[in-house]
């Protein structure tokens, strides 16, 4: 399963809807999945937040989007500029989603990696601090 934030692989951390009863299937899905607490909390916050509506794009999802225009272009590029969405054929859209929704998820993963080191490296300055002061 992948995480429903970063779509890295999910390890263990959930989400269940507190405001549905417990006998209520929608509860509880496969779906909310997270590969870490850092991931499972944004979720919490975004979801108690907006209390599940859809919301306007952050601006790493605005920049994962443009980051899929390259990929996208070429696509299109390579079966034809000039011919309407409708005549694709099933094997054509298909490949279309799957060029996007990669291109998408390689660039919120690459972000979410670039935060995670700029974090890491944070910590591991304040935790040599920290030994020379011992």
């Amino acid at each position: 399963m992948k995480c429903a934030v970063c779509a890295r692989q999910a390890k263990g951390y959930g989400w269940f809807n507190p405001s549905l009863k417990r006998s209520d299937p929608g509860r509880y899905s496969d779906q909310w999945v997270f590969c870490s607490r850092r991931c499972q909390n944004a979720f919490s916050t975004l979801m108690n937040e907006t209390e599940g509506q859809m919301i306007d794009p952050s601006e790493m999802e605005t920049t994962a989007m443009g980051a899929c225009l390259q990929p996208l272009g070429e696509f299109v590029g390579s079966i034809g500029m000039d011919r309407p969405l409708a005549s694709y054929s099933r094997i054509e859209v298909l490949t279309l989603i799957d060029v996007v929704v990669t291109a998408y998820q390689c660039q919120m993963t690459a972000e979410h990696e670039r935060m995670a080191a700029r974090d890491r490296a944070f910590l591991q300055e304040r935790l040599s601090l920290q030994k020379g002061r011992v």
